[in-house]
């Protein structure tokens, strides 16, 4: 879903796994969709409900106490296969932001051409945040785009993360890479005319 980003302050899902892989992100059964739509509803579908389909109330996205569009994820994050589908469940799910320690490079753009940013902090500042968010699940955290930092709203510590400027300008005008292209189209129109 194509959404401006700016700042997003939300409290957060903890996830404290280490090495969380796309095929627990999102089962490779339903990799036959074609189609985002109910994506979200499969989300770390075998980790979430029982065979039979009922949730499993030890599961952290079924506990009432946590909310918010952050998902706070231990390193090694979205490692294993390539699979879109785990960032298009992440998206119909409603995460905005994913922060942790360390992505999987191929995940990690996966989730930035699906408008989830992923943010990178320290090994210490994830530990932080896991430890204020057990204390008080209403913690919150604020993410800032523009000034690329992600700050901790119960310590009010925060840290810098890094973003490729054009994924960045493309996040914060909800632009996907077509539409940027086609925001850009008079630019390979002039080239074209001067270069005849």
């Amino acid at each position: 879903m194509k959404q401006k980003f700016n700042v997003i302050t939300s409290t957060c899902i903890p996830l404290p796994l280490e090495n969380v892989d796309t095929d627990q992100i999102i089962p490779a059964r339903f990799l036959k969709a074609t189609d985002k739509a109910g994506m979200g509803d499969n989300l770390f579908r075998d980790w979430r409900y029982h065979a039979d389909g009922t949730p499993k109330k030890d599961f952290v996205l079924n506990d009432p106490s946590y909310s918010g569009v952050i998902l706070v994820a231990g390193k090694n994050f979205g490692s294993g296969s390539s699979r879109e589908h785990a960032a298009w469940a992440f998206a119909g799910y409603g995460f905005r932001v994913v922060i942790s320690s360390f992505f999987a490079d191929i995940h990690k753009n996966n989730e930035l051409n699906n408008f989830v940013l992923p943010v990178v902090v320290s090994e210490p500042f994830l530990l932080e945040l896991f430890q204020s968010i057990a204390e008080d699940h209403q913690t919150e955290v604020e993410v800032d785009l523009p000034h690329q930092t992600v700050t901790n709203k119960a310590t009010g510590r925060s840290e810098h993360f890094d973003i490729n400027g054009y994924k960045k300008h493309r996040l914060m005008n909800g632009l996907d890479d077509i539409d940027y292209l086609v925001q850009n189209q008079y630019k390979t129109e002039l080239w074209e005319q001067q270069n005849k």
